[in-house]
């Protein structure tokens, strides 16, 4: 990502020339933040992106041609540096754990306000997660976490920082086999299937913050 003074590229892929202007005009207030690219298309969106190798790219999920949820498995798989921005007006939360999966860091929708969409852009320009409480508070699962023990609310919340089943058994002092037995009677509980169901149910429930 861009360091100090360094300018920070920032394609926008939207078919909406209204969405590419607004965002356009929302960095230009920013000295160290550019446009360099927009794009009405999938195809356009990553071919924009091979020649520019933009830091940020900023996403509708439902690009003409090749999906937002392609581009962004493309991108991510060929330029592992960039931060891959989500900006939506689908708040199906079904899209959430194909699109971290894919490596998409970002995920807001376009109703909420600029103030969202900029903390969203700097939370992925700094290489972390972020996903908008009107995204992830879609789907709520209210009292989840009361069925969980506190060593397994403890391995949920590694498991969703990333950590693994070894280096989560080094921190708390027990067997590897003893964290994947917690691991999996928290996910059997919660009817959770993967790590990114996981850290999507961490989110939520402000076991972690996005």
């Amino acid at each position: 990502m861009s360091e100090g003074n360094e300018a920070l590229d920032v394609l926008v892929a939207d078919d909406h020339p209204l969405i590419r202007a607004g965002i356009r005009a929302l960095l230009a207030a920013r000295p160290h933040w550019r446009v360099c690219a927009e794009a009405e298309t999938g195809e356009a969106a990553l071919r924009l992106a091979r020649e520019l190798r933009p830091h940020l790219a900023v996403l509708d999920y439902s690009l003409p041609g090749i999906t937002g949820l392609e581009v962004t498995r493309q991108l991510c798989r060929e330029m592992p540096g960039i931060g891959v921005l989500v900006y939506t007006m689908h708040a199906d939360e079904r899209m959430l754990p194909a699109l971290l999966e894919a490596g998409a860091r970002g995920y807001v929708l376009k109703t909420e306000d600029d103030a969202a969409l900029l903390a969203a852009m700097d939370a992925v320009a700094a290489g972390d997660i972020h996903i908008s409480p009107e995204a992830a508070n879609r789907k709520t699962m209210q009292g989840a976490a009361s069925v969980l023990t506190p060593r397994e609310i403890e391995v949920v919340r590694l498991v969703a920082f990333g950590e693994t089943n070894k280096s989560i058994a080094a921190q708390l002092n027990v067997s590897v086999k003893t964290v994947d037995t917690h691991r999996t009677a928290a996910m059997r509980k919660l009817g959770l299937h993967t790590a990114v169901d996981v850290t999507l149910f961490a989110i939520r429930n402000k076991i972690i913050e996005p």
